[in-house]
């Protein structure tokens, strides 16, 4: 078994202070993606850095205080990158990816967007330059007889199972027709699966995140916007998935929560 746990941590610095170092050392994780970090490694606790038993690979963003995703893996990686070949994001602190035995495993932030601004724009460039990449990476990967899996927080709602107010957000980035599009276009064409909902089919959510305002986390209402995108051998080996839900508002260190899975391996 591989258990493969991914969360976006809205500012590591902060998490960690916060109950995320806790949570770490209780995981039963083999392999934790984050994302969000807004760090440069030097400015991590070592504890949250290189802590004693993980391999990290941590990739920031140029912008400081932006972005960051950063992977842990109990096995040491054969093979790391950063990045996908991209000259406008390369440096944006949005994806990283590592080898393991039979595996290419990737942390990814993609874009918010807004609509009408120039942040909507760069999120359908990026977008348009990924979905490049995937189709490339998963062809790489089957012919070194590998499998594929990117988690990470995607930031669009793929159906209205996926966010709980889906109706007042049709016009919203995140839930946009030409985004939902684009993420169809992921796992039809490209031949990925979504594990959490192909393991949970007719369940409302389960929800990965809740705005810190107003009720929305004890009223749960919230979006499903972080995934466990995998290629389709590798979803199929799919035991469990769940969303490690804080118990209270109080008890929890990010507006995300992680969602975790177990793979047959």
């Amino acid at each position: 078994m591989r258990t493969v746990t991914s969360v976006n941590v809205n500012g590591l610095r902060a998490a960690a202070k916060k109950g995320f170092v806790e949570w770490l050392a209780e995981t039963s994780a083999d392999v934790v993606c984050l994302q969000e970090v807004r760090a440069e490694p030097q400015q991590l606790p070592e504890d949250v850095r290189q802590p004693v038993g993980w391999h990290t690979l941590h990739a920031p963003a140029a912008a400081k205080g932006r972005a960051g995703v950063s992977l842990y893996s109990r096995r040491e990686p054969d093979r790391t990158q950063i990045g996908f070949g991209s000259a406008e994001f390369d440096t944006s602190g949005r994806y990283a990816e590592m080898d393991l035995p039979g595996l290419t495993v990737a942390s990814l932030y993609l874009p918010s967007g807004e609509v009408g601004t120039e942040r909507q724009d760069e999120k359908l460039r990026f977008m348009d330059e990924f979905l490049t990449y995937l189709e490339g990476l998963k062809k790489r990967a089957a012919a070194d007889g590998r499998e594929v899996l990117v988690c990470g927080d995607w930031n669009i709602a793929h159906q209205e199972a996926d966010l709980k107010n889906w109706r007042a957000n049709r016009k919203s980035s995140g839930f946009l027709p030409e985004e939902r599009a684009w993420l169809t276009r992921v796992f039809e064409e490209t031949g990925y699966a979504d594990v959490v909902r192909a393991l949970h089919p007719d369940q409302e959510g389960p929800y990965t995140w809740w705005s810190y305002r107003g009720r929305a986390f004890d009223n749960d209402s919230g979006w499903r916007i972080d995934y466990h995108v995998a290629t389709e051998a590798l979803a199929a080996r799919a035991v469990k998935a769940w969303v490690e839900r804080a118990a209270t508002h109080d008890e929890r260190w990010s507006d995300h929560a992680p969602v975790t899975v177990t793979y047959d391996s």
